[in-house]
């Protein structure tokens, strides 16, 4: 296992980070996203995208919609004033399908670069793969499978292992390009995808491994997958649905008489609508094709695949959830070193208590401690539910919805003890989704970081030397003399609850 040290950046240091904005010109949509600087879990400063339909009628007149031309151009003047308005100097725009197949894409560049003021790219549909698998790779920790970038003029997949691209395809499958190709017969549509998916004889080695699902149509189709069946997170990237359940789902989809009948559509903008069933048709068949065992759906594509090959080799190497928890614990804990400080002290603990626990089970321990006093500012009567509500629904890479729960339920925990806090008790709805073991540890982490807090009143130096360790049939937390007033009733009550879950007796040691 990597030590802390390694898992973690340098003490005490907060990052000067110069902001980058992407401005990504898609087939249906135009989007500018500003982050807050090139590192390994980038923050979104602001994030606006205007669907401009591109792409809507290439395939048959090998032009761009001059509709589209129009607002496009438009939504690019907006985001040259946005850029300069908020000083940001690093500008990179990039172009996809539509553009670089279109016959007027050249004349588009050409006054798109006037409006934005700097240089866009016209991706080829190789360079369009790689950055969607950098996309993939920024957002998870060592993602094996496929991914699947659907926009509105093509389909990229690849297959990724290792954090390395070993094969890629690009169809001519885009949402807005199977409807003007096929006159908007979904049932034309369904079979031009089961024949080039077909064609892809390397898709049939992802079989029982992972597909990642990006793209807005792809995300909208997950949003109402999940209104349908009462899923209490509403969180994208992430989400994780058995590969059949997904068929199942995309089948409802395409047959449907009438898409407006559906539940959950009301989750999708009508912008989007139009496309879904489309969508729907195409990831069927890949997801038949590949046999994969289940579908995780990213909301990190080309664009952060971009801002991921800017990155320094030490930079692309960091963990991106704990490299996102410090920073957000130098943001928003009273201190980042008792933050770190917990690691290693729920580390002993952990050892003596005989807790064993894999590589990524110790890493989401580690982020539950460095976020375990984020909503210190709130009123205590809250924090549980409201800091339970903010790592739930926050920016994470790097983690799965029941790491992410789990995370959520361990701060919970740290505020509300094993009772309910005050709130919408979303905590009672997410306990639902993780089994007995991960709810057991998080009930552990959250107990002992109640005894820490307790204890050091959330100020580093006090506990890397009073000792939290189990001894025996008892849990023994030892005092030296100078903090020895810090002692208390509340304190040991606090000891023997998270006794209580370990099967321990609970004593305090006041050391002479």
């Amino acid at each position: 296992m990597a030590s802390l040290t390694q898992l973690l950046s340098e003490r005490g240091r907060i990052r000067e980070l110069e902001p980058i904005a992407v401005v990504d010109i898609g087939s249906n949509s135009v989007r500018l996203v500003i982050y807050e600087g090139a590192v390994r879990a980038p923050t979104p400063l602001f994030n606006e995208k205007v669907l401009c339909g591109l792409g809507r009628t290439v395939a048959t007149s090998n032009r761009l919609s001059e509709e589209g031309v129009t607002r496009a151009l438009a939504a690019l003047t907006r985001f040259h004033a946005v850029v300069r308005n908020m000083g940001v100097k690093n500008v990179r725009a990039i172009a996809t399908a539509a553009v670089r197949e279109a016959d007027n894409g050249a004349d588009f560049i050409a006054r798109g670069e006037q409006a934005l003021g700097v240089a866009i790219e016209v991706l080829s549909g190789e360079k369009e793969a790689e950055l969607a698998a950098g996309g993939i790779i920024m957002g998870f920790v060592d993602p094996d499978g496929v991914a699947g970038d659907l926009g509105g003029g093509s389909l990229e997949l690849i297959d990724i292992a290792a954090g390395k691209l070993s094969e890629a395809t690009t169809l001519p499958l885009g949402g807005l390009r199977l409807i003007d190709t096929t006159k908007g017969r979904l049932d034309k549509a369904a079979a031009l995808a089961e024949q080039h998916v077909g064609n892809v004889a390397w898709l049939k080695r992802g079989k029982g491994r992972r597909f990642y699902a990006v793209g807005g149509t792809w995300r909208s189709l997950a949003k109402m997958y999940m209104e349908q069946t009462g899923y209490p997170l509403r969180v994208m990237h992430g989400f994780t649905v058995p590969a059949r359940a997904v068929i199942a789902f995309c089948e409802q989809i395409v047959k449907a008489k009438k898409l407006s009948a559906l539940a959950g559509v009301g989750e999708v903008s009508k912008a989007r609508r139009d496309v879904l069933p489309y969508g729907a048709a195409v990831l069927a068949s890949v997801l038949k094709r590949m046999e994969p065992s289940e579908v995780v759906f990213s909301v990190f594509g080309i664009r952060e695949g971009l801002l991921y090959s800017l990155l320094r080799a030490e930079e692309k190497a960091k963990d991106p959830l704990l490299s996102f928890c410090e920073d957000y614990a130098r943001l928003r804990s009273r201190s980042a070193e008792h933050a770190i400080e917990l690691c290693e002290w729920t580390d002993v603990l952990f050892k003596t208590a005989g807790l064993e626990e894999n590589a990524d089970e110790r890493r989401l321990r580690y982020a539950a401690c460095l976020l375990s006093d984020i909503g210190w500012r709130a009123h205590p009567d809250y924090r549980g539910e409201q800091s339970l509500t903010v790592i739930a629904h926050a920016g994470l890479g790097g983690i799965d919805h029941i790491g992410r729960i789990y995370l959520a339920l361990s701060v919970y925990f740290r505020h509300a003890g094993q009772g309910e806090s005050h709130g919408e008790h979303l905590s009672g709805r997410l306990k639902t989704l993780v089994s007995k073991r991960v709810l057991n540890r998080a009930r552990i982490v959250g107990a002992a970081v109640r005894v820490a807090h307790m204890l050091s009143i959330g100020m580093p130096s006090i506990i890397d030397i009073t000792p939290l360790t189990v001894e025996g049939d008892t849990l023994v937390l030892r005092i030296p003399p100078p903090f020895a007033g810090l002692d208390g009733e509340r304190l040991r009550r606090r000891l023997e609850m998270l006794a209580g879950l370990l099967d321990k007796r609970a004593a305090v040691v006041l050391e002479m």
